[in-house]
Protein backbone atom coordinates (compact mmCIF):
# COMPACT_ATOMS: atom_id res chain seq x y z
CA UNK A 1 0.00 0.00 0.00
CA UNK A 2 3.13 2.32 0.07
CA UNK A 3 6.25 2.02 -0.41
CA UNK A 4 9.91 1.50 1.35
CA UNK A 5 9.89 4.60 3.83
CA UNK A 6 13.44 4.93 3.95
CA UNK A 7 15.61 3.82 6.87
CA UNK A 8 15.23 7.63 8.64
CA UNK A 9 11.62 6.69 9.94
CA UNK A 10 11.95 5.91 13.65
CA UNK A 11 10.06 2.23 13.15
CA UNK A 12 12.85 1.26 9.82
CA UNK A 13 15.63 2.86 11.87
CA UNK A 14 14.29 0.48 14.76
CA UNK A 15 14.03 -2.49 12.70
CA UNK A 16 17.68 -2.02 11.42
CA UNK A 17 19.00 -1.29 14.88
CA UNK A 18 17.41 -4.56 16.19
CA UNK A 19 19.15 -6.28 12.86
CA UNK A 20 22.30 -5.24 13.63
CA UNK A 21 22.41 -4.93 17.52
CA UNK A 22 20.10 -7.96 18.78
CA UNK A 23 19.62 -9.90 15.50
CA UNK A 24 18.51 -12.86 17.56
CA UNK A 25 15.74 -10.82 19.31
CA UNK A 26 14.43 -9.83 15.79
CA UNK A 27 11.26 -12.69 15.66
CA UNK A 28 10.01 -11.49 19.17
CA UNK A 29 9.99 -7.53 18.61
CA UNK A 30 8.67 -7.39 15.01
CA UNK A 31 5.32 -8.15 14.04
CA UNK A 32 6.30 -10.16 11.07
CA UNK A 33 4.36 -10.15 7.64
CA UNK A 34 1.27 -10.91 6.20
CA UNK A 35 1.30 -12.27 2.54
CA UNK A 36 -1.05 -13.99 0.22
CA UNK A 37 -0.80 -16.96 -2.35
CA UNK A 38 -3.50 -18.18 -5.10
CA UNK A 39 -1.59 -21.96 -3.80
CA UNK A 40 0.88 -24.24 -1.88
CA UNK A 41 2.32 -27.30 -2.37
CA UNK A 42 3.51 -29.12 0.67
CA UNK A 43 5.78 -32.36 1.41
CA UNK A 44 4.48 -35.28 3.13
CA UNK A 45 6.26 -33.82 6.39
CA UNK A 46 4.06 -30.74 5.71
CA UNK A 47 6.99 -28.48 4.60
CA UNK A 48 6.02 -26.18 1.63
CA UNK A 49 7.71 -27.05 -1.55
CA UNK A 50 5.74 -24.35 -3.97
CA UNK A 51 3.79 -20.97 -3.53
CA UNK A 52 2.24 -19.34 -6.27
CA UNK A 53 1.39 -15.60 -6.73
CA UNK A 54 2.67 -14.97 -3.23
CA UNK A 55 2.19 -11.32 -2.34
CA UNK A 56 3.08 -9.20 0.51
CA UNK A 57 0.02 -7.56 1.81
CA UNK A 58 1.36 -6.16 5.62
CA UNK A 59 5.31 -5.92 6.43
CA UNK A 60 6.86 -4.40 3.23
CA UNK A 61 8.89 -2.10 5.59
CA UNK A 62 10.38 -5.08 7.01
CA UNK A 63 10.85 -6.84 3.89
CA UNK A 64 12.73 -3.76 2.09
CA UNK A 65 14.70 -2.96 5.40
CA UNK A 66 15.85 -6.12 5.67
CA UNK A 67 16.49 -6.27 1.59
CA UNK A 68 18.46 -2.70 1.99
CA UNK A 69 20.91 -3.38 4.84
CA UNK A 70 21.74 -6.64 2.85
CA UNK A 71 22.48 -5.14 0.40
CA UNK A 72 24.34 -1.91 1.26
CA UNK A 73 25.97 -3.53 4.35
CA UNK A 74 26.63 -6.97 2.48
CA UNK A 75 30.43 -7.22 4.51
CA UNK A 76 28.62 -6.39 8.00
CA UNK A 77 26.11 -8.14 8.56
CA UNK A 78 25.60 -11.69 6.84
CA UNK A 79 26.50 -13.19 10.41
CA UNK A 80 23.81 -11.09 11.83
CA UNK A 81 21.15 -11.97 9.33
CA UNK A 82 21.67 -15.60 9.68
CA UNK A 83 20.30 -14.84 13.43
CA UNK A 84 17.37 -13.72 12.30
CA UNK A 85 13.70 -14.80 11.77
CA UNK A 86 10.76 -13.22 10.46
CA UNK A 87 7.37 -15.27 11.52
CA UNK A 88 4.62 -14.89 8.25
CA UNK A 89 0.88 -15.28 8.54
CA UNK A 90 0.25 -16.93 4.91
CA UNK A 91 -3.53 -16.73 3.96
CA UNK A 92 -3.86 -18.98 0.41
CA UNK A 93 -7.14 -17.66 -1.26
CA UNK A 94 -9.08 -18.77 -4.32
CA UNK A 95 -7.86 -17.73 -7.68
CA UNK A 96 -11.37 -16.60 -8.90
CA UNK A 97 -11.83 -14.06 -6.18
CA UNK A 98 -8.33 -13.07 -5.19
CA UNK A 99 -8.15 -9.62 -6.93
CA UNK A 100 -10.97 -8.27 -4.52
CA UNK A 101 -10.15 -10.65 -1.49
CA UNK A 102 -6.44 -9.52 -1.06
CA UNK A 103 -7.01 -5.79 -1.73
CA UNK A 104 -9.14 -6.30 1.49
CA UNK A 105 -6.95 -8.19 3.04
CA UNK A 106 -4.41 -5.69 2.46
CA UNK A 107 -7.01 -2.97 3.60
CA UNK A 108 -7.54 -4.31 6.89
CA UNK A 109 -3.97 -5.44 8.11
CA UNK A 110 -2.86 -2.02 7.81
CA UNK A 111 -5.78 -0.53 9.59
CA UNK A 112 -5.35 -2.05 13.05
CA UNK A 113 -5.52 0.40 16.15
CA UNK A 114 -2.27 2.99 16.29
CA UNK A 115 -0.50 2.67 19.34
CA UNK A 116 0.82 6.26 20.46
CA UNK A 117 3.51 6.99 22.47
CA UNK A 118 1.47 7.55 25.54
CA UNK A 119 0.51 4.16 25.61
CA UNK A 120 3.66 2.76 25.82
CA UNK A 121 4.00 4.34 29.23
CA UNK A 122 0.81 2.83 30.80
CA UNK A 123 2.70 0.36 33.18
CA UNK A 124 5.23 2.44 34.78
CA UNK A 125 5.00 2.38 38.76
CA UNK A 126 4.89 6.54 38.33
CA UNK A 127 1.19 6.08 36.54
CA UNK A 128 0.18 2.60 38.92
CA UNK A 129 0.44 4.88 41.62
CA UNK A 130 -0.95 7.99 40.26
CA UNK A 131 -3.92 5.53 39.56
CA UNK A 132 -3.35 4.29 42.91
CA UNK A 133 -3.89 7.42 44.67
CA UNK A 134 -6.81 8.65 42.25
CA UNK A 135 -8.97 5.98 43.56
CA UNK A 136 -8.95 6.33 46.80
CA UNK A 137 -8.32 9.77 47.39
CA UNK A 138 -11.37 12.00 48.28
CA UNK A 139 -11.79 15.49 46.69
CA UNK A 140 -13.05 18.66 49.26
CA UNK A 141 -16.85 18.40 48.57
CA UNK A 142 -17.77 20.85 45.65
CA UNK A 143 -21.24 22.39 47.87
CA UNK A 144 -23.56 22.48 50.80
CA UNK A 145 -24.75 18.97 50.00
CA UNK A 146 -21.36 18.03 51.87
CA UNK A 147 -21.09 15.05 48.68
CA UNK A 148 -17.40 14.04 48.06
CA UNK A 149 -16.27 12.96 44.56
CA UNK A 150 -12.57 11.90 42.92
CA UNK A 151 -10.40 12.66 40.11
CA UNK A 152 -9.72 10.27 38.38
CA UNK A 153 -6.49 9.15 36.41
CA UNK A 154 -7.02 7.32 33.49
CA UNK A 155 -3.45 5.23 33.04
CA UNK A 156 -4.93 3.13 30.06
CA UNK A 157 -5.97 5.07 27.21
CA UNK A 158 -10.14 4.24 27.37
CA UNK A 159 -10.19 3.13 30.98
CA UNK A 160 -13.08 5.45 32.60
CA UNK A 161 -15.18 4.41 29.23
CA UNK A 162 -14.60 0.72 30.17
CA UNK A 163 -15.73 1.22 33.97
CA UNK A 164 -18.31 2.47 32.76
CA UNK A 165 -19.64 0.05 29.86
CA UNK A 166 -18.60 -2.85 32.19
CA UNK A 167 -21.74 -1.89 34.40
CA UNK A 168 -25.45 -1.38 34.14
CA UNK A 169 -26.66 1.80 33.36
CA UNK A 170 -27.97 2.49 37.03
CA UNK A 171 -24.43 1.46 38.12
CA UNK A 172 -22.40 3.35 36.15
CA UNK A 173 -24.90 6.47 36.98
CA UNK A 174 -23.54 6.05 40.58
CA UNK A 175 -20.32 5.65 39.59
CA UNK A 176 -20.47 8.62 37.78
CA UNK A 177 -21.56 10.35 41.06
CA UNK A 178 -18.52 9.34 42.74
CA UNK A 179 -16.01 10.05 39.47
CA UNK A 180 -17.64 12.80 36.93
CA UNK A 181 -16.26 12.69 33.72
CA UNK A 182 -15.22 16.53 34.54
CA UNK A 183 -12.79 15.16 36.64
CA UNK A 184 -11.17 12.68 34.38
CA UNK A 185 -7.47 13.30 33.96
CA UNK A 186 -5.39 11.41 31.34
CA UNK A 187 -2.09 11.02 30.78
CA UNK A 188 -1.28 13.66 27.87
CA UNK A 189 -3.58 16.21 29.99
CA UNK A 190 -1.37 15.93 33.16
CA UNK A 191 1.68 15.76 30.56
CA UNK A 192 0.38 19.35 29.65
CA UNK A 193 -0.62 20.32 32.90
CA UNK A 194 2.68 19.78 34.76
CA UNK A 195 4.79 20.62 31.57
CA UNK A 196 2.94 24.33 31.33
CA UNK A 197 3.56 24.85 35.04
CA UNK A 198 7.26 24.11 34.70
CA UNK A 199 7.62 26.58 32.02
CA UNK A 200 8.22 24.78 28.72
CA UNK A 201 4.89 26.01 26.94
CA UNK A 202 7.25 25.09 23.60
CA UNK A 203 7.07 21.21 24.55
CA UNK A 204 2.96 21.45 24.60
CA UNK A 205 2.79 23.61 21.46
CA UNK A 206 4.87 20.72 20.00
CA UNK A 207 2.01 18.35 20.14
CA UNK A 208 0.32 15.90 22.76
CA UNK A 209 3.06 13.07 22.04
CA UNK A 210 6.26 14.64 21.80
CA UNK A 211 5.32 16.94 24.77
CA UNK A 212 4.22 13.23 26.88
CA UNK A 213 7.53 12.21 26.05
CA UNK A 214 9.10 14.88 27.40
CA UNK A 215 7.47 14.81 30.78
CA UNK A 216 7.80 10.98 30.97
CA UNK A 217 11.61 11.84 31.13
CA UNK A 218 11.68 14.35 33.33
CA UNK A 219 9.10 12.08 35.81
CA UNK A 220 11.70 8.96 35.44
CA UNK A 221 14.83 11.15 36.24
CA UNK A 222 12.66 12.64 39.42
CA UNK A 223 11.75 8.88 40.08
CA UNK A 224 15.10 7.60 40.18
CA UNK A 225 16.32 9.96 42.49
CA UNK A 226 13.60 9.71 44.44
CA UNK A 227 9.96 7.87 43.91
CA UNK A 228 8.64 8.96 47.57
CA UNK A 229 8.06 12.81 46.45
CA UNK A 230 5.40 11.39 43.65
CA UNK A 231 2.50 10.96 46.74
CA UNK A 232 -0.80 12.18 47.52
CA UNK A 233 0.92 15.74 47.57
CA UNK A 234 1.88 15.29 44.42
CA UNK A 235 -1.81 14.50 43.03
CA UNK A 236 -3.45 17.23 44.73
CA UNK A 237 -1.04 19.53 42.93
CA UNK A 238 -1.26 17.93 39.67
CA UNK A 239 -5.66 18.29 40.27
CA UNK A 240 -4.78 22.00 41.26
CA UNK A 241 -2.88 22.26 37.82
CA UNK A 242 -5.49 20.63 35.85
CA UNK A 243 -8.63 23.13 37.20
CA UNK A 244 -6.12 26.30 37.01
CA UNK A 245 -5.64 25.59 33.64
CA UNK A 246 -9.05 24.37 32.43
CA UNK A 247 -10.27 27.63 34.17
CA UNK A 248 -7.28 29.47 32.22
CA UNK A 249 -8.57 28.10 28.94
CA UNK A 250 -12.65 29.18 29.57
CA UNK A 251 -11.18 32.24 30.37
CA UNK A 252 -9.21 33.31 27.18
CA UNK A 253 -11.63 31.32 24.82
CA UNK A 254 -14.28 33.70 26.15
CA UNK A 255 -12.14 37.05 26.11
CA UNK A 256 -13.10 39.64 23.85
CA UNK A 257 -9.21 40.14 21.98
CA UNK A 258 -9.54 35.71 21.52
CA UNK A 259 -10.96 35.06 17.69
CA UNK A 260 -10.31 31.46 16.54
CA UNK A 261 -6.76 29.23 16.43
CA UNK A 262 -3.68 28.47 18.97
CA UNK A 263 -6.05 28.28 21.83
CA UNK A 264 -4.21 25.44 23.29
CA UNK A 265 -1.13 27.30 22.67
CA UNK A 266 -1.98 30.47 24.46
CA UNK A 267 -3.01 28.66 27.30
CA UNK A 268 -0.25 26.94 27.71
CA UNK A 269 2.08 30.31 27.66
CA UNK A 270 0.01 31.93 30.13
CA UNK A 271 0.17 29.25 32.77
CA UNK A 272 4.09 29.81 32.25
CA UNK A 273 3.88 33.21 32.38
CA UNK A 274 2.26 32.52 35.77
CA UNK A 275 4.98 30.14 37.09
CA UNK A 276 7.34 32.16 35.66
CA UNK A 277 6.49 35.37 37.56
CA UNK A 278 5.79 33.53 40.72
CA UNK A 279 9.20 32.10 40.20
CA UNK A 280 10.88 35.21 39.95
CA UNK A 281 9.10 37.52 42.40
CA UNK A 282 8.10 35.43 45.37
CA UNK A 283 11.69 33.64 45.22
CA UNK A 284 11.58 30.93 47.93
CA UNK A 285 8.11 30.62 48.16
CA UNK A 286 5.41 28.38 46.44
CA UNK A 287 2.28 28.60 44.96
CA UNK A 288 -0.87 27.55 46.79
CA UNK A 289 -1.98 24.72 44.90
CA UNK A 290 -3.45 23.71 48.29
CA UNK A 291 -5.50 25.86 47.90
CA UNK A 292 -7.30 25.00 44.54
CA UNK A 293 -7.26 22.23 45.41
CA UNK A 294 -9.09 22.78 49.17
CA UNK A 295 -11.55 25.10 46.74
Amino acid sequence: VRSFLSARGNVNRGIRRTITTEPERFLAFNNGITATATSVERSASGALTGIRDLQIVNGGQTTASLYYLRRDQAKVTPAALKQVAVQMKLVVVNEGIAQDLVGQISRYANSQNRVSEADFFSNSPFHVRLEEISRRLLAPALDSSGIRTKWFYERVRGQYQNELSQRTAAEAKKYQLTFPKSQLITKTDAARYAVSWDMQPHLVSAGAQRNFVAFANSVASKWEKSDAQFNEEYFKELVAKAILYRKTRVLVAHAPWYEQGYLANMVSFAIAKLAYEVQSKFAGRRFAFGQIWAA
